[in-house]
């Protein structure tokens, strides 16, 4: 009976091994592509946040710088002895702010200038309340052109939300620019009464600019402070900005009521002392909202950082889930190649151990080729029968000395 050889598997080829292991790593492409993209966006936007909130602490800073300043100028004006130590701690502190992040702002040379220009004010003749109040007016252009540098260049003029962008316009641009004219407005009150009446037409032009100035930035900062709450998914926004800013309107109502030209005067204009007792109280509550708008939009910055933190820390997490899923599926593959190849040895290996010492079934009494001189054994297992009793297993018929004998006609009996 012919038995069959077992069949060895075939070999699989090293393109077949290799393909897998390729498609598996090919797979980390697009999943690194969407990280870098991720992670290069998420940390643009980051920056921007992060230079944002050095804007609005060069801004904290500059508040009561701006205070200070139209304090003095009034002072002057009026030709009143004003203390220069709040004014002098205020710019020790901008300057120590401007030295800190000033580099990242560029900064640096506007508030030098400035810093000049508010340290030789008390080097000017300012006995004269005209003079005085020409050279206050060029320090505090100095000053607003500083706070819309720190807006551009922090980015603040650029925030994507409308919210936050809304409260950066307010205190960056409307707030400074309705505080100095109000102080302008007061003064320039003052100096009308005793101009020559010559002059009382140009002066009434100057009291109606700056007056449009005054009222128009605070309308503005009202407009943007309620496009902020209204657009704000905050819910502390509105109660902590809407009660200073009713208050800050009140006061600003006040002041365009007494700045107001009063026909029944003799000169036709308003009552200075009114108008410098208006001013006093809209710098009060601009003076109480304007911490409440820097702490709401830092605040907001500062969460949109953590934001872009938590979207960072899952793009990493997410590329090292990846990462650890391919690393396992090459492991898996790596191990069923291994296995492959061991079980195609060990085919190959009894392939040849067939092929080399065939045997058939148990029993069968079938031997190989090169033992059929060989007598096959009929005893136990184990037992050979020696060549001397070869002549016990003749077949019947055949004589001691190896020949046949044929059959008489009466050996039947």
């Amino acid at each position: 009976m012919t038995v069959p050889a077992q069949r060895v598997r075939r070999r699989p080829s090293a393109s077949g091994r290799v393909l897998p292991l390729l498609l598996v790593v090919a797979l980390l492409a697009p999943v690194a592509f969407l990280f870098v993209q991720t992670y290069r966006l998420t940390d643009d936007d980051r920056e921007l946040a992060v230079r944002e909130r050095a804007g609005v602490e060069y801004l904290r800073a500059l508040a009561p710088v701006t205070e200070a300043l139209v304090d003095a100028q009034s002072a002057a004006v009026a030709g009143r002895p004003a203390s220069r130590d709040a004014l002098d701690r205020a710019v020790e502190n901008a300057t120590q702010v401007d030295v800190r992040i000033g580099d990242q702002l560029r900064s640096h040379e506007r508030w030098a200038g400035l810093r000049a220009k508010l340290e030789a004010l008390p080097e000017k003749s300012l006995t004269d309340p005209e003079a005085a109040y020409a050279a206050y007016g060029e320090v505090t252009d100095l000053l607003l052109a500083l706070y819309r540098k720190v807006r551009e260049s922090s980015g603040l003029v650029r925030d994507p939300e409308p919210d936050s962008f809304f409260l950066q316009d307010g205190i960056g641009r409307d707030l400074p620019t309705a505080v100095v004219a109000a102080g302008r407005l007061a003064d320039l009150s003052a100096l009308a009464a005793g101009r020559p009446a010559d002059t009382r037409a140009r002066t009434q032009g100057e009291l109606a600019e700056v007056r449009v100035t005054a009222l128009g930035s605070a309308a503005d900062l009202v407009a943007d402070l309620r496009a902020a709450v209204d657009n704000s998914e905050r819910t502390d926004l509105g109660p902590n900005v809407l009660t200073p800013l009713d208050t800050y309107q009140r006061a600003v109502e006040a002041l365009a009521a007494y700045s107001a030209p009063d026909p029944r005067s003799r000169t036709g204009l308003a009552d200075p002392a009114q108008v410098a007792a208006a001013r006093a109280n809209a710098q009060s509550a601009a003076r109480l909202l304007q911490p409440v708008i820097l702490d709401q939009l830092d605040g907001q910055l500062a969460d949109r950082i953590d934001g872009y933190d938590r979207d960072r820390w899952l793009a990493v997490g997410a590329v090292a889930a990846a990462v650890l899923l391919v690393v396992i599926l090459i492991g898996v593959l790596l191990a069923a190649f291994r296995r492959a190849r061991q079980r195609a040895a060990e085919a190959r290996r009894a392939a040849e151990a067939d092929v080399e010492e065939p045997a058939g079934p148990p029993g069968s009494g079938w031997q190989p080729p090169a033992d059929r001189g060989v007598p096959a054994t009929t005893g136990a297992p184990g037992t050979r029968i020696s060549p001397d009793d070869h002549r016990l297993l003749q077949p019947a018929g055949t004589g001691r000395d190896g020949g046949t004998d044929r059959w008489g006609p009466f050996d039947a009996r």
